[in-house]
């Protein structure tokens, strides 16, 4: 029998992930989403800005997928700050885009809606764009600067439109953020794919406790997140002094961990509260240490206050909690409701005496945090494994590929054999 001919061969195809809020693959949500595509048969390549402490690599294949990262600053001074670290990222993208060469999919991943510009550029080149919406960022304006609906407001909301226009899909983390690409983004429902983030159980899973993390104290309180203006910590440690105060509780320790933007500012505040010697701020710290904690942690807190992004987005600390099995202490928000369900207890949005009451209501009630973070690891394993998500994800490609045929394949290995001019150099 002849040997198959190179046209017999199915050509691999390969896909281009853009990320600017974080390295890869400290952002588990794209490494995911890498692995998934990779498993799947496609060559994945990531453009994303090189981490401070890991992610330092400019160049890098892990377990079979390739990452090209960019030295960025992260932003100060407010929207200008922002403006600079943004155009350093799309310099940086466009760069490392033309050394990546032809792709069959480039997929975006916002904050922020700017992606969309290279992204352009690789249609024009043959590529298909899926858009990821992890943040709805017109609502993400008006929650982290308060300046109402400005000038810089209506050009996000412009930016966002672009982005929706320029996709050939959408993927939404929630039903909410599906219903805004559908009926603000004016997209069709059948191209809007619901891939929600979920941890990766086989990774990220339960130790056995360890007591000394709790300081002394017969309970450990746990927060897990960025630490940003809309994320709550403030609301938190309010709350917790609250509970020392209003309560009368003083045996728990709670640890934060994590970083951000306001982290330093959350530290001055706990000090001014009087909450030096009970709350200790770890920065951010490795999967195995953050097991640790949550494995120990008897209550866990997610205090994002009501407002505009929050109320409809996905917490990823939600589902952590939930897979480690966790009882949780939220404000009442439509999308943790649709998350976390019976593995949270839920303040009126906002109210942080009411926050403090419902930490003391759960130390007290070792059966019922028991049952909560049973709760929470049930709906981890079935409607809100990454295993539905992967699904999604990959029905999402097929849907932006659709039925290209062998012509496109072979205009794209045109494109890529004339591409090879010596500047493309693989990690």
């Amino acid at each position: 029998m002849p040997g198959k001919t190179h046209s017999d061969v199915r050509r691999q195809r390969r896909a281009l992930i853009l990320v600017e809020n974080l390295s890869v693959p400290f952002d588990r949500r794209v490494w995911q989403e890498c692995t998934t595509l990779r498993d799947a048969g496609w060559e994945v390549h990531v453009i994303c800005p090189r981490g401070t402490k890991r992610d330092t690599e400019a160049e890098a294949e892990i377990d079979g997928v390739r990452i090209h990262r960019y030295p960025l600053h992260a932003a100060t001074g407010g929207p200008a700050g922002y403006l600079r670290e943004y155009g350093a990222a799309l310099w940086h993208t466009a760069r490392l885009a033309r050394k990546v060469g032809p792709v069959d999919v480039v997929h975006a991943c916002n904050p922020p809606d700017l992606l969309f510009l290279p992204a352009l550029w690789l249609k024009r080149h043959g590529a298909r764009f899926v858009f990821d919406q992890h943040d709805l960022v017109p609502e993400l304006y008006l929650s982290r600067f308060d300046r109402g609906e400005d000038l810089l407001y209506r050009a996000v909301c412009a930016l966002e439109r672009r982005t929706y226009r320029a996709a050939d899909v959408v993927l939404a983390t929630n039903e909410s953020y599906r219903d805004v690409a559908v009926r603000r983004g004016g997209r069709r429902p059948e191209d809007v794919f619901v891939v929600r983030s979920a941890p990766d159980t086989d990774r990220f899973h339960p130790v056995p406790p360890e007591p000394e993390l709790k300081g002394g104290k017969p309970h450990l309180l746990c927060y897990l997140g960025v630490m940003g203006p809309q994320d709550g910590v403030d609301y938190a440690l309010r709350a917790l002094a609250k509970l020392r105060d209003e309560v009368g509780r003083t045996d728990w320790h709670a640890v934060f961990v994590g970083g951000g933007d306001t982290f330093d500012a959350m530290v001055e505040l706990a000090e001014r509260l009087g909450l030096a010697d009970q709350v200790r701020f770890t920065g951010r710290v490795s999967d195995a240490d953050l097991a640790r904690y949550l494995s120990t942690a008897d209550v866990c807190l997610s205090p994002d206050p009501r407002n505009p992004l929050n109320d409809v987005s996905t917490m990823n600390k939600v589902l952590e909690y939930m897979v480690m099995g966790r009882p949780i202490v939220s404000f009442e928000l439509k999308e943790a409701r649709v998350s976390a369900g019976d593995a949270a207890v839920y303040a009126p949005a906002n109210d942080e005496s009411e926050f403090a009451r419902l930490i003391a209501v759960l130390l007290d009630d070792p059966d019922r945090r028991a049952r909560m973070g049973e709760i929470g690891q049930q709906r981890i394993g079935g409607e809100l494994s990454w295993r539905n998500s992967q699904k999604a994800l990959l029905a999402a490609y097929e849907a932006a590929t659709g039925d290209q045929g062998d012509h496109r394949g072979r205009d794209l290995d045109r494109k890529r054999h004339r591409g090879r001019t010596g500047r493309r150099s693989r990690p």
